[in-house]
């Protein structure tokens, strides 16, 4: 079934934002709007269709897990620098489903008791169940991303975690999880006005960390971190997809589509009644 939202695009979104061979992350620009042609008016009624979509694919994901029908999950990986909006993501489009039927982690620093595994380890253990949609707002990227930029660790454990990485995400992915990896892409110039918006705005004084500011200092190491982990993890089973970010209403409605696709190809069924329906109704209309 093609999902309700994707009537307004063109072309092949997931390919188009799809890292692949040859990728650079210096030429996607972070205003564009990828396959898709129409307004951000136009954007909020077909982000309004696609929820209606997602949530009836994710309650027929749960349903057949409840009966041992599938061992499917999906799992979406949101990573961007600060003020990119992964919070509108969970908010505007993993937000529109039944929330029994989702996992939401928010990695932050380490624990000492998770610094006394291999950095997968607390990754694993947030894996969605099956039948859930399972969202990481960060995750074990941040370990070869601020890991490499603010040097914590060596370079030789940075490229051992590469491969760390795609052989964990191919276990996952072989167990039946759908991968949909996501960066945010926004300039450093949008970052500047939302984090300036926040600083204007009292009731978003508690969104703005003054480590932020730091952070802005290293851009250029962060969007180079960034290329390596796409040049090193992006691949068949789990790869990358860059949105352009500085327009949230297309960053919303791309990262629903990549749902809805994943979901799509999952293509969960409704579960057969495992007792006489008919035999039932007759009981029913007894009491």
């Amino acid at each position: 079934m093609i999902a309700k939202s994707q009537k307004h695009w063109t072309g092949d979104v997931a390919q188009l934002l799809r890292v692949g061979e040859g990728f650079v992350l210096d030429d996607v620009d972070p205003s564009a709007t990828p396959g898709y042609e129409e307004n951000k008016a136009q954007a909020a009624e077909d982000l309004a269709a696609g929820a209606l979509q997602l949530d009836e694919y994710q309650e027929r994901l749960f349903a057949e897990s409840r009966v041992g029908a599938t061992r499917a999950s999906v799992l979406l990986v949101l990573q961007a620098m600060d003020s990119a909006g992964k919070g509108g993501i969970v908010r505007h489009v993993v937000g529109s489903v039944d929330p029994q039927g989702v996992s939401i982690t928010a990695f932050k620093k380490p624990t000492p008791e998770e610094l006394e595994h291999d950095f997968l380890w607390r990754i694993a253990q947030r894996l969605p169940e099956p039948g859930v949609i399972g969202v990481f707002d960060r995750s074990h990227y941040e370990d070869v991303l601020i890991g490499r930029v603010r040097e914590l660790a060596s370079r030789d454990e940075i490229e051992r975690r590469y491969g760390a990485i795609n052989t964990f995400e191919k276990q996952v992915t072989d167990a039946g999880t759908r991968v949909v990896k996501v960066m945010l892409h926004i300039s450093s110039d949008e970052q500047k006005a939302r984090l300036g918006e926040r600083l204007d705005r009292p009731d978003k004084h508690w969104k703005y960390n003054p480590g932020d500011v730091d952070e802005r200092e290293l851009w250029p190491a962060y969007m180079d971190a960034y290329q390596r982990v796409f040049d090193r993890t992006s691949t068949e089973h789990a790869p990358w997809h860059v949105v352009p970010a500085n327009r949230k209403w297309y960053a919303r409605l791309a990262v629903q589509h990549l749902l809805l696709e994943a979901l799509e190809q999952i293509d969960p069924q409704w579960p057969a009644a495992t007792f006489d329906v008919e035999a039932e109704k007759k009981r029913l209309a007894q009491t």
